[in-house]
This record gives C-alpha cells, structure tokens and sequence, in this order.
C-alpha cells in the first residue's frame, strides 16, 4: 500500500512539474517585439507577451501595440493608443499619444494591410509617426540585424535598407547610402556605404540608429548588448 502510494505521488510531482515546466515555455513562445518611433525612437524592440487583447479571437497587430501601451505608455493603452474600423480596415488613430492619424505600421520589415492582420510569436512590428505630413516623404528602412551581442570594442557590420517604389509602383528594396549612424541618438562619424553597409564598434549597450541629410528616415534601430 505505502509503495503505491509512493508511486502515485512521484507520478503527480513529475506530472505536475510537466505542467509548469510547459507553462514556462508557452508564456516564452508567445512573445513579439514592439518598436514605435514618432520621429525620434519610444519603444526600441520592447518584449510583449502576446494575448488577445482586444478578443477578436486572434493574435493580430492591434493586439501587440495594445499591449505595448498598455504596458509602456504613461496611463496606459486608454491614455496613448486608440484603433477604429474604417473603410479601410481597423486601423490607427492614436499611437503613443499621437492624435494626427498619419501612421505607418510594418510586421517583419513588411507593409501591414492592417491592425488585424495576424501575427505570431517572434515578429517584429514597427509602428511609426509620419512627420512629414505634406510630401509624405517619410521612408521605411531597417538594419539587417535588430539586436547584436558584441564585446567591447568588437567591431561588427550593419547594412541599412530601405522599402521604395520602382516605375511601376512594385514594392523593392534599396540600399541607404549616405546615412548618418546614431547611437543613443547622438550624430556619429559613421556612414552607411553605396552598399548601405557600415562597420562601427562600442563600448558600452546602446541603440542603433540612422539620419538622412538627403531622406526623412523612419529611425531604424538595433540594440545592442555588450558583454
């Protein structure tokens, strides 16, 4: 009898750590990673642990800048972000206290339709402010890489690319020569190739961006870590 009841209760220890140790994982798997700029960077690569917030039955784009608000803005998701269905779909109409409804919106580097297209656990949505409200000339880009480990003084290699339009309106991508690499937001003497290439090193973690003396830039960003 006392065996028995020694097996049965190693059976629901392990069961029971089976479940936790589950737990763990799926709240690791459901995260995504906010970036919101309005010209200058907010939120640079935010960890969001993914729900359905709005419980539309989906894990969507309005969900994870929901929750990005919620979480990061002051006052929260009621104070700084707003969505509405439009004509046009759910869309923005206030991000990080920015009333103006002039919004651009990304998932992985690519044009949402959207707040409701779908998303999964590891993407990347960016969220910006346009700042030029008359030509609309503000231009998406983005590093090849979003978050590096480096060591001190190691140097390391981004190249910058920016999402454009050929003659015919097709979506293409193109190098970003000439950008101006800020870190922390400080002007630094590094500068983006014909190739859109750079090579810089740090001392210290930082955020990685980019300006344009020729181009109104959405701030791209990598964070980086240094050991």
């Amino acid at each position: 009898m006392k065996k028995t009841l020694t097996i049965l209760l190693v059976s629901a220890l392990i069961l029971v750590s089976a479940v936790a140790f589950t737990s763990c994982d799926d709240a690791a798997d459901s995260d995504v990673y906010v970036t919101i700029t309005n010209g200058n960077i907010v939120l640079a690569y935010e960890d969001v642990d993914l729900t359905d917030a709005d419980s539309d039955g989906a894990l969507t784009v309005n969900d994870a800048l929901y929750l990005a608000h919620e979480e990061k803005y002051t006052g929260g998701a009621a104070a700084g972000y707003a969505s509405e269905n439009t004509q046009y779909g759910l869309s923005l109409m206030k991000l990080w206290g920015n009333d103006t409804g002039s919004y651009g919106y990304t998932v992985n580097n690519v044009s949402a339709m959207s707040l409701a297209d779908a998303i999964k656990p590891g993407d990347h949505i960016v969220a910006y402010v346009y700042t030029d409200l008359t030509a609309w000339s503000d231009t998406y880009c983005y590093f090849d890489k979003v978050e590096i480990d480096a060591k001190k003084n190691m140097e390391f290699m981004l190249t910058l690319t920016m999402n454009s339009y050929d003659a015919e309106w097709n979506s293409v991508s193109m190098p970003v020569e000439g950008a101006i690499i800020t870190v922390d937001g400080s002007e630094t003497e590094y500068v983006t190739d014909a190739a859109g290439k750079v090579t810089l090193s740090l001392t210290d973690d930082a955020v990685i961006s980019a300006i344009s003396d020729t181009l109104t830039l959405v701030p791209p960003i990598c964070v980086v870590d240094i050991d």
